[in-house]
């Protein structure tokens, strides 16, 4: 006999009522930034401002003559200390003067110049003492030559001194000096021996300043 199988088919049930919201969850990543928009409509422009004060007149030429001789004067004290760094490193003395070879090559103008500006003036050996002082400098230094206080550029043949006085009682001329060979050797240089020579204005070479003792 034929067995046969018997299904039920139920209907579903109602839908029950929602439940109670839950807890919220952890936040998530933070998602990629959007694209950058569109460039906005430009606004309407601002009120005009007022009207600035009127500015103050520069006097600068008076500024600029003044920065001008700052720059001056902070050369020549430059200068001066570094001339007074070399005077302390060696200088010769007699009872009334100091000497001082001042070893910068310049022509015989630029050297009276530089005497003076220190205060002082071009050597003038005008005795026997003052020379053998100066010579025995020069020959200690190891110098060959240098420029004295002494010429004849005013008038051919009457020497004067850098102090303009007249070449008097003593001298010290090499053998056949001067001579003005060329008859533009106006100057005077003191050779290692002590002796001089007359030479030529424009040559440059080391020179000797001369300084009186202060008396107090």
């Amino acid at each position: 006999m034929k067995q046969t199988s018997i299904y039920y088919i139920s209907n579903s049930g109602d839908k029950g009522a929602i439940g109670d919201i839950g807890e919220q969850g952890m936040i998530g990543k933070i998602g990629p930034i959007g694209r950058k928009g569109d460039k906005g409509v430009k606004g309407e422009s601002g009120v005009t401002g007022g009207k600035g004060k009127a500015g103050g007149v520069c006097d600068c030429g008076k500024y600029r003559k003044v920065v001008g001789q700052l720059d001056i004067n902070v050369a020549r004290l430059k200068n001066s200390i570094t001339f007074v760094k070399n005077v302390l490193a060696g200088i010769r003395e007699t009872e009334e003067k100091y000497y001082y070879i001042v070893q910068e090559e310049k022509n015989y103008r630029e050297a009276l110049a530089h005497c003076r500006i220190q205060e002082g003036i071009l050597a003038m050996p005008k005795d026997e003492a003052a020379n053998t002082v100066i010579s025995d400098y020069v020959s200690q230094s190891g110098f060959f030559r240098v420029f004295i206080g002494l010429n004849d550029i005013e008038n051919e043949g009457q020497f004067m001194y850098a102090d303009r006085t007249p070449l008097q009682s003593y001298s010290n001329w090499k053998e056949g000096a001067p001579q003005d060979t060329q008859e533009n050797e106006d100057c005077v240089e003191m050779l290692s021996t002590g002796k001089w020579n007359d030479t030529e204005c424009h040559l440059t070479m080391y020179f000797v300043c001369e300084f009186p003792k202060r008396r107090t």
